[in-house]
């Protein structure tokens, strides 16, 4: 066993470098993970460019790898052995709140690093939080006790199973948040890594018509929508989106939306508020930082009865779901998973994601050992 991982580190706003970093004294109750595969959301595009709240962050929160150095306590309490493929979630509850009892880590306060400075949350927390190992872009990552642990089906290569992430949140906000089931009619707004497993999730679960909306720099993802299982695609900047949706519903709007576009602003919510059907529908929304509304309908969305829900990370069950539809077979996820790249390459990485990099970049994976 080596005495030191090698992990790329965010020293500043947009700036990485490579350092070796201590392995720890691994306790009875813990375990270390062998990093195979840890995926760069579209969440790490705008954390990569903020400051730090403290020390460096190994940055990385879609973790796949095998099972190292695993204490007897924390195999007997968690039923894995050395050498198991596993997807770590990004969470370390505290385990006693309701929250945690119902598989709802999301809303542990424990997790809750937006408001706690305290929180450990992987891919988030500083290194000065000993052991220092809590972000996938390392060789290893540290796993204490109240790890969140999930099983790799057989068969599904580390790189499929390192898009659990957005496809947990697919599930969790179109079918256990969203409601979407067998002849939904859906509106999917933005086609980035989220929309397309929300894409996927509804076709999955017997939606009748599923439509995603983009921009023109979003040509090929809205081709890679269809492929995955997207009935209409739109534009918005060639077309009048509510009027595409009323064509295509013939008057009638959708059942659910599903509002996939972190920094688009109001326009989004409010195109799904006038593009929800006249009464009962759900909007399921995503969204980062203080958005403010001048000119809010609430009256209209009243009216309609519109349900509005928060679209925030995932459950465990979520999880499960997710991992299942990605070894169903059933899509073709090679369309999705479009590049991968080593350790030292982890900035680049980040910046495909953004737009920036490699071109036609979607969900992209950092193999840490290449």
């Amino acid at each position: 066993m080596p005495e030191k991982s090698l992990a790329a580190l965010k020293v500043g706003p947009s700036t990485m470098e490579l350092r070796e970093v201590n392995l720890p004294d691994i306790p009875d109750d813990g375990a270390l993970l062998k990093m195979e595969v840890a995926g760069v959301c579209g969440t790490d595009t705008t954390q990569y460019t903020k400051p730090l709240r403290g020390g460096p962050i190994i940055m990385g929160h879609e973790n796949v790898g095998y099972l190292s150095n695993v204490g007897k306590r924390f195999a007997e309490r968690k039923g894995f052995k050395e050498g198991d493929l596993v997807f770590l979630e990004h969470y370390l509850p505290c385990g006693k709140c309701e929250w945690d009892h119902m598989g709802e880590y999301r809303h542990c306060p424990a997790t809750d690093w937006f408001y706690d400075p305290e929180a450990i949350r992987y891919g988030y927390t500083p290194m000065d939080i000993a052991p220092a190992l809590w972000g996938g872009f390392s060789h290893y990552v540290y796993l204490p006790h109240n790890a969140v642990l999930h099983t790799v089906p057989e068969g599904m290569t580390p790189e499929i199973a390192g898009v659990a992430t957005p496809m947990s949140n697919g599930v969790q906000w179109s079918l256990i948040d969203g409601g979407v089931g067998y002849g939904t009619t859906v509106l999917i707004q933005g086609p980035g890594q989220q929309g397309l497993c929300c894409t996927m999730a509804c076709k999955q679960a017997g939606a009748d018509l599923i439509i995603i909306t983009g921009t023109g720099k979003d040509a090929h993802r809205l081709e890679v929508a269809k492929a995955l299982g997207a009935d209409v695609t739109i534009d918005i900047e060639a077309e009048d989106a509510l009027t595409r949706i009323n064509e295509i519903t013939g008057g009638k709007g959708v059942d659910v939306v599903l509002d996939c576009t972190v920094g688009a602003g109001n326009g989004p919510v409010f195109l799904g508020i006038e593009a929800a059907k006249r009464r009962g529908a759900t909007m399921v929304v995503q969204a980062e930082g203080e958005y403010k509304f001048a000119d809010f309908p609430m009256g209209r969305m009243t009216r309609k009865a519109i349900t509005l829900k928060s679209a925030r990370g995932h459950s465990y069950r979520a999880v499960e779901m997710g991992l299942q539809l990605l070894a169903s077979g059933r899509f073709p996820l090679d369309l999705m998973t479009t590049h991968s790249f080593g350790l030292s390459e982890v900035d680049y990485a980040i910046m495909s994601v953004a737009g920036k990099g490699a071109p036609g970049a979607i969900h992209v994976s950092v193999y840490p050992w290449k």
